[in-house]
C-alpha cells in the first residue's frame, strides 16, 4: 500500500501535474524535498505552523507535501484576502514563516537546498481556518501522531480514503481553490493514490468540460453551483466525458432536480458526501442509493454515527428534524478558543450546525443551517428548499432566500434572484416565479418579496453566504 513519497521514488516518470508543462512524480518529490529542507533550515520544526498564500498549481502542491513530511501544520490562506485578514491568521496561528508572492516565494525557499528527503520525517497536518457563522475565523487543529507519512498512510486509507473507491491510477481535476478543505483533501488523496492532477486557477464551466475531455479526467470534486453552470453550457453534449467515473460533490445542499439532471446526463458517476472541516467525511452515497432515496446525503461511514437532537436536548425519533451531531470523528480543537470548541460539542459528538433528520434505515437528510432557519408564523421554513424550487426555473441563474424580521409573522420570506443573462428582472418574472412555486411549495413557503440582483456572494467553493446577503439587505 504505497503513498505519494513511495510512488514518486518507485515510478518517478509518472505524471503528477498536467497542463501546458507536465511535472512528474519524481520532479515533484525533488521539489517537495527542497522545500522541506528549506523550511527546516529556517527553523520550522515538528508542530510549527506554516502559512501559504498561493494560487492553484505546482507551488501549492509542493507546500502541501513538504509540510506533511516534516510534521508541520499547513495553513493555506485565501489569496483574495486583504493584508489585514492575512495578518490576523498569521498572528493567530503563530506561524513562523509565510510563503507568498509578498513574503517568501517557493523558489526562494527551495534555492540551494538538497533534494534528498529530510532525515527525521513525521506526518504533519493542515490547519484550515473556518469562521462558521459568526466572529473571526479559527483554525481547526488536530493532534499530530508520532508516525511517518508512510506509517500513517494505511490508517488514513482504512478510515477514510477507501470509501472513495478510487483505483490506483487516474486523473483528478481540481475545480476549486486549494485553500478550501474539500479541494485540499481531494487533491492530497489523489496524490496518495498516484493520480495526475489538473489544477486550473479558476472554475469555468465550458473550460472544465474541455479539460475533462483533453486530459481524460477520471475524478473531480464539485459543488452544486458548478453543476448548475455545467448544465447551462449550450453544447455540453458535444464533449466526450466518458472517462469520468467519480464526480464527488458536497459542501452545500444540492437541489434534487439539479442532481437528477446531472445523473441523467453523465450516468451514475455522482458520489455525494457530507462532512466539514472539523469532522472530515462522515457519509458517502452513490448515485443508485440517492435515486432510491432522493435528497439523502447517505449513511454514516464505518466507525461514525449520527444523532439528531431536539430543542429539549434529547434525541428525536426517525423522520423528525433536529440538530445533527456526528460521532466517531477524530478529535480536534479550535486553535486558541476552547469555548468555541466546547460549544460545538455534545460529549465527544460534534455538530456542524445543520438541521436534518434520519430515516428508519439511518439515511441522513439535511434541511438547512440552524442559523439560516426562518420561523414564520411559528412554522419552520428552510431557505434551501425554496432555493431548490426556484433554481428549477430556467430563468434563474442563482438565488438566495433569507428571513427578514416582520412584526406580525416573526420573519418574512425574501428571495433575491439573479436572472439568467438576457432575462430582465421585474414584475413579469416575479409573477412567473410565484406561479412556478404553486405546485412545488406550500403557500407559507412562497417568497413574500422577490428582488433581483446582478450577482450573489458565493465563495470559490460555491457556498452561499446568506449572512452576507442578509446583512446587506437589512442595512438598506
Amino acid at each position: 500500500m504505497r503513498g505519494f513519497y513511495e510512488i514518486a521514488a518507485d515510478d518517478p516518470k509518472r505524471a503528477a501535474l498536467l497542463g501546458d508543462d507536465t511535472t512528474t512524480y519524481g520532479e515533484l518529490l525533488a521539489q517537495v524535498n527542497r522545500a522541506s529542507n528549506g523550511l527546516l533550515a529556517r527553523g520550522t520544526g515538528q508542530g510549527d505552523t506554516v502559512v501559504t498564500v498561493l494560487r492553484n498549481g505546482l507551488d501549492a502542491l509542493t507546500m502541501m507535501l513538504a509540510t506533511y513530511q516534516i510534521g508541520a501544520y499547513l495553513v493555506p490562506v485565501n489569496w483574495h484576502f486583504t493584508d489585514e485578514e492575512i495578518a490576523y491568521i498569521v498572528a493567530d496561528s503563530g506561524a513562523g514563516i509565510v510563503i507568498s508572492p509578498k513574503h517568501l516565494m517557493v523558489a526562494g525557499l527551495t534555492a540551494g537546498q538538497p533534494d534528498d528527503a529530510p532525515a527525521h520525517r513525521r506526518a504533519g497536518s493542515m490547519m484550515l481556518y473556518t469562521s462558521g457563522t459568526t466572529g473571526r475565523p479559527k483554525g481547526v487543529r488536530r493532534r499530530l501522531l508520532d508516525l511517518t507519512p508512510e506509517e500513517l498512510h494505511p490508517i488514513l486509507m482504512r478510515k477514510s480514503w477507501t470509501h472513495f473507491g478510487l483505483p490506483p491510477e487516474g486523473v483528478h481535476l481540481v475545480c476549486s481553490q486549494l485553500y478550501h478543505s474539500a479541494p485540499y483533501g481531494q487533491a492530497m488523496m489523489a496524490l496518495q493514490f498516484g493520480h495526475a492532477i489538473v489544477a486550473p486557477e479558476r472554475f469555468d464551466a465550458a473550460e472544465t468540460l474541455r479539460l475533462i475531455e483533453r486530459h481524460r479526467v477520471t475524478n473531480a470534486f464539485m459543488v452544486p453551483t458548478m453543476f448548475h453552470r455545467l448544465l447551462a453550457v449550450p453544447d455540453r453534449s458535444s464533449y466526450d466525458l466518458s472517462s469520468l467515473t467519480h464526480l464527488y460533490h458536497g459542501a452545500a445542499p444540492c437541489p434534487p432536480a439539479t442532481k437528477q439532471a446531472m445523473i441523467d446526463w453523465l450516468g451514475p458517476v455522482l458520489w455525494e458526501y457530507y462532512g466539514s472541516t472539523e469532522a472530515a467525511v462522515a457519509t458517502m452515497v452513490s448515485s443508485a442509493e440517492w435515486l432510491a432515496r432522493p435528497g439523502t446525503v447517505g449513511r454514516a461511514l464505518d466507525g461514525m454515527e449520527f444523532s439528531v437532537i431536539g430543542e429539549d436536548g434529547e434525541p428525536v425519533p426517525a423522520g423528525q428534524p433536529g440538530l445533527v451531531y456526528i460521532g466517531g470523528i477524530n478529535r480536534f480543537e479550535y486553535h486558541g478558543d476552547p469555548a468555541k470548541t466546547a460549544e460545538a460539542m455534545r460529549g465527544r459528538d460534534y455538530t456542524p450546525g445543520d438541521i436534518g433528520y434520519l430515516d428508519a434505515d439511518g439515511y441522513l437528510f439535511l434541511l438547512d443551517r440552524r442559523t439560516d432557519l426562518i420561523i414564520s408564523g411559528g412554522v419552520n421554513v428552510y431557505p434551501a428548499e425554496i432555493e431548490a424550487a426556484l433554481l428549477e426555473h430556467p430563468s434563474v441563474a442563482d438565488v438566495a432566500v433569507i428571513g427578514v424580521p416582520d412584526p406580525e409573522w416573526g420573519h418574512t420570506v425574501v428571495a433575491l434572484v439573479q436572472p439568467v443573462a438576457g432575462v430582465p428582472g421585474g414584475a413579469e418574472l416575479t409573477a412567473e416565479l410565484l406561479r412556478h412555486c404553486e405546485p412545488r411549495l406550500a403557500r407559507l413557503k412562497h417568497p413574500r418579496v422577490i428582488e433581483y440582483r446582478d450577482a450573489l456572494p458565493r465563495t470559490p467553493t460555491g457556498k452561499l453566504s446568506r449572512r452576507q446577503v442578509r446583512e446587506a439587505y437589512l442595512s438598506r
